[in-house]
């Protein structure tokens, strides 16, 4: 019995039908179709069965070949496009009649170039019932892997493997034993290899995963290096469990995708060729499937996740079969001699007189560095014999290692190049004893959850309240809220502060944690990897906002170079030179700030002007292709977003932190700071607030003015813009301002950039 389906929307009274090339289908006469069925919990799938012994007795003919039809509610026929679907008749099956065999079509008008079915009920392949072959010694070889390991999307699941245990059966005697899954994944397999091993118990494992079930294809473009870095590591464990376990493992190549980028494609050639360093054999498939972008070679798929019949085929005969040419005797010899090359002592791989020594252990990926001596020392690309040495001895992997010894994260991370040299400089002081590994075991399933990678940072979750950040570049990484992508990811934590125990009092080295993710800004250091450990709810820390209250834009440029700055806010980019109106805006949520009926534009000074509020203006909001003149309702739209934004986030800051330090430069009176004060007491509702005036003026005027703290001070933001020396020194003048005032980074409070 074949059963044909084929998955096809439908308007209410139309229908689906088959003809073919059979008498059974109608010899092509659409007035002898025959009529699909669906329901209402298989729709959109239509299906008909067909008894095709008969016919398989009589027709002379291999296939069979055939179109759906939709017929219409008024009776228009639509048929498929112009080439024909087709099927082969298994007449062995048809004999047995073992279980129904399903003809998957896919979607309505898109044919395969080779037809996809399968057994409704799941039998054993001939590889598993034969009896074993000449060799009196045979091997069991288990292959688990995905969907493409158990032959989907191949004619009867007759895919690569299933050719394979075959051709093993006949030339070697050997038994395949196929434990694959549909959407099996690094995680998943490695959870299940131990009882799928303990079931089987074979010699020989072949671990045939693919990027495809990572969801490299489908991921967010920030995400995709941490599924490429997940998949490698995963790898690595699945493969060292295999040994461990005590049977020899092969990985199955990679293979394309249909719907893979010029990015994919360079991930996927990147992992394809590291992954022929690993020391095991490797299924080479990549390149007699890949059209050279990443994506399958015309006419051997069957959908972007799956080869076709044809494409199984071809990864079947690119399969060295050679490679299965063992006994348990030779197996075991292999083994041993595996065994033997991964000394468990660490080799000496250069040493002085001094007590400086490298050590490396290559199966264990490790490298040591110990400085015995009095003296520090500097590793750098141009110590030849170092090098020459690491590049002969070590047998280390390419790419970044760090220090497994080091609890707090205070190391500098190592760059291995291809060649088994260290790329980058690093100092070693005396005394030190830094043990080094691959920093794909950071990485692994088992030891930590990847929040987010870019091919240089990572920031890895190990374990609910430690955060592990690594920075593999040779750029200080500045980790902030406004990185939207960082931001999120890090909303997969438990909120609350998170410190590193390192330099808990150091600049940015405090990571707050809300609901949404990410509050405030972290750096990390150039080749560095840094620990956050959980240290309390953030409920428990006093958190201060800085708002600016304008004059001109000097406030908003010292915090952007001390990078307190955060998101914008509305008084950032105007100039207020009267405080009254402030403190009217502030009192007043903002309303009418950018009101077209209140703004008129300076064709000379190319400003906008307030009249309702004389002392504001705006001189940042006409862009050169703009002609305000005859047209300023571009700007105004402009205006309304920006600034309703800005001052959305400046009321949410305002509500929601422990405490407020508002900022105002420039030269004001003694009512004017009052007449604000006594606003901002009404606008806060008894929250904390101070107010930090810094103006050139004689301190007494503004003497026993509650809120207030007052500096005699000058902050040029013209002067700032020419000279960057000058802009440094206002910086570091403003910082130890704020930090005599307790508002640092470890308090700071963080607008979100969309609150």
């Amino acid at each position: 019995m074949y059963r044909f389906q084929v998955k096809a929307p439908t308007q209410n009274g139309e229908m689906i039908c088959i003809v073919g090339s059979t008498p059974r289908l109608g010899l092509w006469d659409v007035k002898n179709r025959l009529d699909l069925n669906t329901s209402g919990e298989r729709y959109p799938t239509w299906w008909v069965d067909l008894e095709l012994s008969l016919l398989a007795s009589q027709e002379s003919e291999p296939r069979i070949e055939y179109k759906y039809v939709r017929i219409t509610a008024d009776g228009n026929v639509q048929w498929e496009s112009d080439e024909n679907r087709w099927v082969p008749i298994e007449r062995e099956y048809l004999a047995s009649q073992s279980s129904k065999l399903i003809v998957d079509d896919g979607n309505f008008g898109q044919t395969h170039t080779y037809p996809y079915g399968y057994l409704e009920q799941a039998i054993a392949t001939k590889s598993q019932l034969q009896n074993q072959g000449a060799n009196q010694d045979p091997l069991k070889i288990l292959v688990i892997g995905s969907s493409v390991a158990m032959g989907c999307s191949a004619w009867l699941l007759d895919g690569w493997a299933s050719r394979l245990g075959r051709a093993l059966q006949d030339r070697y005697g050997h038994q395949l034993v196929n434990r694959s899954q549909l959407g099996a994944s690094v995680t998943s397999t490695i959870e299940r290899l131990p009882s799928v091993f303990t079931a089987e118990n074979p010699d020989i494992v072949i671990i045939a995963l693919s990027l495809g079930n990572e969801g490299l294809a489908h991921c967010r473009p920030h995400d995709r290096w941490a599924v490429q870095r997940r998949f490698e590591s995963g790898l690595l464990q699945l493969i060292k469990m295999t040994q461990d376990l005590g049977a020899m493992p092969i990985v199955g190549g990679l293979y394309p995708h249909g719907d893979y980028t010029s990015e994919h494609n360079w991930l996927l050639r990147d992992t394809h060729s590291r992954m022929f360093s690993w020391g095991v054999p490797v299924l080479d498939w990549l390149d007699v499937l890949d059209n050279g972008d990443g994506r399958w070679n015309p006419q051997i798929s069957l959908d972007v996740g799956h080869p076709n019949t044809i494409g199984h085929r071809a990864m079947f005969e690119a399969i060295d079969l050679d490679i299965f040419d063992l006994n348990h005797d030779r197996l075991k010899l292999l083994q041993q001699e595996l065994l033997n090359s991964k000394s468990t002592e660490d080799l000496t791989i250069y040493k002085d007189l001094n007590g400086f020594q490298i050590l490396a252990n290559p199966e264990a990926q490790t490298l040591r560095i110990i400085n015995n001596s009095d003296y520090s020392y500097n590793i750098t690309p141009t110590w030849k014999a170092l090098q020459e040495a690491l590049k002969r001895k070590s047998k280390l992997n390419s790419g970044t290692y760090i220090a497994k010894n080091d609890e707090l994260g205070t190391l500098p991370l190592l760059t291995i190049n291809s060649d088994g040299s260290i790329e980058n400089k690093i100092r070693i002081d005396a005394g030190v004893d830094w043990q080094y590994c691959s920093a794909l075991k950071f990485f692994a399933p088992h030891n930590s959850q990847i929040l987010y990678y870019d091919g240089n940072l990572g920031i890895l979750k190990e374990g609910d309240r430690q955060i592990r950040v690594i920075n593999e570049s040779d750029e200080e990484y500045n980790i902030h809220p406004m990185w939207k992508e960082v931001r999120s990811a890090l909303a997969a934590l438990p909120a609350g502060v998170y410190v590193d125990n390192s330099q808990p009092d150091a600049p940015f080295r405090t990571m707050m944690v809300g609901e949404k993710g990410l509050e405030s800004r972290v750096k990390a250091p150039v080749k560095s990897s840094m620990i956050f450990q959980y240290k309390c709810q953030l409920s428990e820390i006093n958190r201060i906002a800085i708002l600016p209250l304008g004059d001109r834009c000097a406030a908003r440029m010292l915090l952007y170079k001390m990078e307190y700055d955060g998101p914008a806010f509305p008084f950032d980019l105007t100039r207020s030179t009267n405080l009254g109106d402030v403190a009217d805006i502030v009192a007043n949520d903002f309303r009418d700030m950018w009101n077209p009926e209140y703004l008129h534009y300076n064709s000379d000074e190319r400003r906008l002007y307030h009249s309702k509020w004389s002392g504001l203006s705006f001189g940042h909001e006409v862009e050169d292709s703009e002609d305000p003149i005859n047209n300023m309702q571009p700007i105004y739209d402009r205006m309304r977003t920006r600034y309703s934004a800005r001052a959305k986030r400046f009321l949410y800051t305002l509500e929601h932190c422990d405490e407020v330090l508002f900022i105002r430069t420039g030269v004001t009176n003694r009512d004017y700071v009052i007449d604000l004060i006594d606003k901002l007491k009404i606008k806060c509702k008894g929250k904390p607030f101070r107010v930090l005036l810094i103006s050139e003026q004689d301190g007494d005027e503004f003497a026993n003015i509650l809120h207030l703290i007052h500096y005699d001070l000058h902050f040029s933001p013209d002067w700032m813009y020419d000279s960057q020396d000058y802009w440094m020194e206002c910086a570091q003048k403003m910082r130890e301002i704020l930090e005599s005032l307790g508002v640092s980074s470890q308090n700071l409070f963080w607008c979100p950039p969309n609150p």
